[in-house]
């Protein structure tokens, strides 16, 4: 008797679909050299000096498991590199597998069956799906049309099942940075409702004005998650760490021991150049990195309808109308993969599919190829 393969599946893993950018690069395997604008990873390479730094790591035998918490070389900088940034007292601090590890292990830590996590719409993949694996419920607060924090709405999505609110800043995919306002605006709240704030700082690095964080204004009630993959170029690599109240980091920590271990030990090592005299100075690629936001932004403004973004190296333009009449922005996304280009339908990201996300994280020829064949179909879309 034959075995029904999908009896042996969790309803979890039914709940939780394929991502959607997996979906766009199978429609576009058949292309030959396309213009790819949709990778989430920087387009230059890993520092020489932090090559080097891995493989001394490795040669002398820096390879076998960490603490769980992390080494403590690379969790004593960060500690203080925190403290001084957001005067917190004592932070805890744990070396992670990557930024998104640490949002399973905050959901892990903090969330019971049916709380509520809260997020700006359009999100990052993860936090719609992260919460069902831990029984929790996603709630998605509408930022549309200019993306900015409206109170009104997060006031209006809170429940008393609300736990969990994560904000990213810079945002993925909109490139949106908050104000001091709005930040102090969302401190309020979670002091007010006792919510848990992730503070996503991924990108705080790609910055194109001072970063600032929520973090300051939430000594208590605040996980900070930063990485070193999206600024050295290392994304392979598996490194970010958690800071925050001790109590839910321990927890974190806790769980890190039966899931995740530790992060890679040679990458940790490495690390720690970046957080000690000289560093390793990135600044000369984030201002490129401007220069081709600013390229793509004044490229498409006069066709399509573009929020500035304030940082990370995406664009989430709206698409062109036809006649009057929307054009969703999946069948948008099909019409330039047929003209040689890869971008990301807005439905990856939202519960909207008006928008597309363009990456810049490549090459300048690459970008004036992709930016002349999307004005082409914006104009093709308005005829």
């Amino acid at each position: 008797m034959a075995i029904d393969p999908s009896k042996l599946i969790s309803q979890r893993a039914f709940d939780i679909d394929a991502s959607g950018i997996r979906k766009v690069f199978d429609l576009a395997a058949k292309l030959k050299d396309p213009i790819n604008l949709s990778i989430g990873q920087p387009d230059f390479d890993v520092p020489e000096v932090l090559k080097q730094s891995v493989i001394r790591a490795i040669n002398s035998g820096k390879n076998s498991y960490t603490p769980t918490q992390g080494i403590a070389q690379l969790i004593n900088p960060i500690k203080a590199q925190v403290t001084a940034e957001n005067k917190w007292e004592d932070p805890g601090v744990l070396i992670l597998s990557g930024t998104s590890a640490g949002l399973v292990l905050a959901m892990l830590a903090a969330l019971n069956p049916g709380d509520e996590v809260l997020f700006l719409d359009p999100y990052f993949v993860m936090y719609k799906h992260l919460p069902k694996l831990c029984g929790a419920v996603p709630v998605a607060v509408d930022s549309y049309p200019d993306f900015r924090l409206h109170v009104d709405r997060l006031k209006a999505a809170i429940t008393p099942r609300s736990k969990m609110f994560i904000l990213c800043s810079p945002g993925n995919p909109t490139g949106i940075t908050y104000t001091q306002e709005e930040l102090q605006a969302v401190a309020d709240i979670a002091k007010e409702h006792n919510l848990l704030v992730i503070a996503d700082e991924i990108y705080d690095a790609f910055c194109y004005q001072k970063h600032l964080s929520i973090a300051p204004l939430l000594p208590e009630q605040c996980i900070v998650l930063k990485g070193f993959s999206k600024t050295y170029g290392m994304t392979g690599w598996r490194l970010g760490y958690a800071a925050g109240p001790k109590a839910i980091v321990d927890q974190m920590t806790k769980l890190q021991q039966y899931t995740f271990v530790c992060a890679p030990s040679m990458v940790q090592y490495a690390a720690i150049d970046t957080l000690t005299p000289p560093g390793v100075d990135m600044s000369a690629h984030i201002a490129n990195y401007k220069t081709k936001r600013d390229r793509v932004v004044n490229g498409l403004k006069d066709l399509f309808e573009i929020n500035l973004p304030g940082g990370a190296f995406y664009v989430f333009p709206k698409v062109p109308e036809c006649g009057g009449k929307a054009v969703s922005a999946t069948e948008f996304v099909h019409q330039a993969i047929e003209r040689n280009v890869l971008i990301i339908p807005g439905n990856v990201f939202s519960g909207r599919d008006s928008h597309f996300r363009i990456s810049y994280a490549t090459s300048d020829n690459k970008l004036d190829e992709g930016i002349a064949i999307l004005r082409e179909l914006a104009k093709d879309i308005r005829r």
